[in-house]
């Protein structure tokens, strides 16, 4: 699975690589689209930072939850073969 995992991200990464250099080749850079798209550095970083903010609680929240049934289901689970 791992190894799978691996293979798809050396696939993206070259993918990535051939279609940055494509772009660059027209002159198209990041300066120029993240302007084209009305954004800034200082958005997309306000962006990830009110994301964080907003996921990180919510995953303790749920994790109270989750991680103490599953341990208990996981205690309470038939033994599996014996092999």
């Amino acid at each position: 699975m791992l190894q799978s995992l691996l293979r798809t991200a050396v696939k993206v990464a070259v993918a990535s690589l051939i279609v940055g250099t494509i772009l660059g080749h027209f002159g198209i850079t990041l300066n120029r689209l993240t302007e084209a798209f009305g954004l800034s550095a200082e958005r997309i970083e306000a962006t990830i930072q009110q994301s964080i903010a907003w996921v990180l609680p919510n995953i303790t929240l749920g994790a109270i939850i989750i991680v103490p049934v599953w341990v208990l289901a996981y205690i309470l689970r038939p033994p599996g073969p014996t092999a």
